[in-house]
């Protein structure tokens, strides 16, 4: 999973002044004096720089098509393009894939790419003990990876799987030396146009423009560095000091018609592939009655929350897939907002209320001001939710495991619903008819019929409740006018730095 997204927010004016504050003290090397660099800011700090081995969606956004790079590229549109594989064709049945790689392509250490890398990181992330998070759905799935020459490399799968490109295009499939491969989450070495160059904990990533690069001709810029400012008030008056080029993804809504109004300033409304939503502990009484999951889908007011906590910025959503998805069904009306109809609910699952839950809150401002919403929305059904705010630290150890009752977070990998065929994902779903429906899916190479059977994909985990499903998530890009190449919509959190230069 790919997570996204503060420590309780100070009230806006004062934080702003206290974000001045320090922007006033800040190093005096600022990326606006230099037209060949750029500052941009971060909402979270990442726990490392190895995508393959942790979910948070922060690693990706430094180092992804930066620093590392895998076989395939997904672009801004969602497209599927070569990257370090020159081509590739499938087999009919689509159980083999066979991609003939670039020639000449070196590491930052040296180290020349060829085959032998990519099955030594696919075997990795196959490995027993792989934390890799793409291991089930993706990797688990390659049943032989043959070399014939170190430009060939042949995927045979114990399954047909037609997204197989697109999935190798994800983080979690970048390509890794085996000499260099341990040491990523401190010191990531990859084929991309930049070298790691800093990691000043606390504050920023900075990356160096590499001249080995096989097109460093085309890339304009010779240092990123990525700045990491928690608050969302904060990255605002970042942004009005100068202290900082530009945001990327910011998630502070009631801000975009303040930088739209700034002449300053580009702002860019796009789509992103999050699916925001209220995750249930399937495995935990009462959660694991489906009346109950269903109660709590009436509960909530999806365009109280959008309009009160997004300013709007997102569109509502009725199962675990994006409005970008090729082949989405809108399923907002399976549980529409229906207080009554959730108390009928919870009396008919013979649950006594009031019924107390607790709700753990990530930093997000989505998942903190959010949460606040969600409990008073909760409250009017007899749920009544004690709210734990946590640190993304205690999240990924404590929820992401599987221990909480009620969370609110934004899955903003994209296709992510295969795992809802993983009953030891966090949120405990565990239903056969699920698993065999998706392995249906996949095994699919009729487009139609592929397009009817994700239809019922989304049908059943609606059905089901598995979770409740809120929001799609805009994204607001905002830069310094004059800033080009930032992406305006994510179907993957990344930052093509090689495409971004000073008009």
């Amino acid at each position: 999973m790919r997570i996204h997204r503060r420590a309780a927010i100070a009230p806006a004016a004062s934080a702003a002044l206290i974000a001045v504050a320090l922007v006033g003290t800040a190093s005096p090397a600022q990326a606006q004096s230099r037209k060949d660099a750029v500052v941009l800011a971060m909402v979270l700090e990442p726990p490392g720089l190895d995508p393959t081995t942790a979910p948070a969606a922060a690693i990706g956004e430094i180092v992804h098509y930066n620093v590392l790079e895998g076989l395939t590229k997904i672009n801004q549109d969602g497209s599927v393009t070569p990257l370090l594989a020159e081509s590739w064709t499938m087999d009919p049945d689509g159980r083999s894939y066979t991609f003939k790689l670039r020639k000449g392509v070196k590491f930052h250490d040296g180290e020349a790419f060829d085959a032998s890398d990519v099955k030594f990181s696919f075997e990795r992330a196959k490995a027993e003990g792989s934390t890799n998070k793409a291991k089930k759905a993706v990797f688990d799935n390659i049943a032989r990876i043959d070399t014939p020459d170190p430009a060939t490399v042949i995927l045979t799968l114990n399954n047909a799987d037609a997204t197989l490109p697109f999935r190798l295009g994800e983080n979690t499939a970048v390509i890794l030396d085996p000499k260099s491969a341990a040491t990523t989450a401190t010191k990531p070495v990859g084929t991309g146009p930049f070298k790691f160059e800093n990691w000043s904990k606390g504050a920023a990533v900075t990356l160096t423009k590499w001249d080995g690069f096989r097109n460093a001709a085309a890339v304009k810029l010779k240092k990123v560095s990525f700045r990491f400012i928690n608050d969302p008030a904060a990255r605002v008056a970042a942004l009005l000091a100068g202290d900082v080029d530009g945001v990327p993804r910011m998630d502070n809504p009631s801000a975009t018609k303040q930088f739209q109004a700034d002449k300053r300033f580009t702002v860019e409304i796009g789509n992103t592939a999050g699916k925001g939503i209220m995750t249930i502990n399937n495995k935990k009484k009462p959660f694991d009655d489906v009346r109950v999951r269903r109660a709590l889908a009436h509960a909530i007011d999806r365009k109280a929350f959008i309009d009160g906590v997004l300013d709007g910025l997102a569109k509502p959503i009725g199962s675990h897939f994006a409005p970008t998805d090729a082949g989405y069904i809108d399923l907002t009306g399976t549980y529409p907002y229906d207080p009554e109809k959730a108390k009928a609910l919870l009396k008919e699952a013979g649950v006594q209320t009031p019924l107390n839950v607790t709700l753990t809150l990530p930093p997000p401002q989505y998942a903190r001001k959010g949460g606040e919403v969600v409990a008073a929305m909760l409250a009017k059904v007899g749920v009544i939710a004690k709210i734990e705010n946590v640190e993304w630290a205690q999240w990924l150890g404590g929820t992401f495991k599987g221990n909480f009752d009620l969370t609110i977070i934004n899955h903003v990998e994209p296709l992510d619903y295969m795992q809802y065929a993983n009953p030891a994902y966090y949120w405990g779903y565990d239903s056969k008819v699920f698993k065999d429906l998706a392995a249906k899916h996949a095994a699919e190479t009729n487009a139609k019929e592929r397009q009817r059977l994700f239809g019922e994909l989304q049908k059943m985990i609606a059905t089901d409740a598995v979770n409740v499903f809120i929001f799609n998530p805009s994204q607001v890009a905002i830069a310094k006018k004059g800033l080009k190449g930032l992406w305006s919509s994510s179907p993957i959190f990344a930052n093509d730095m090689a495409a971004v230069s000073w008009q």
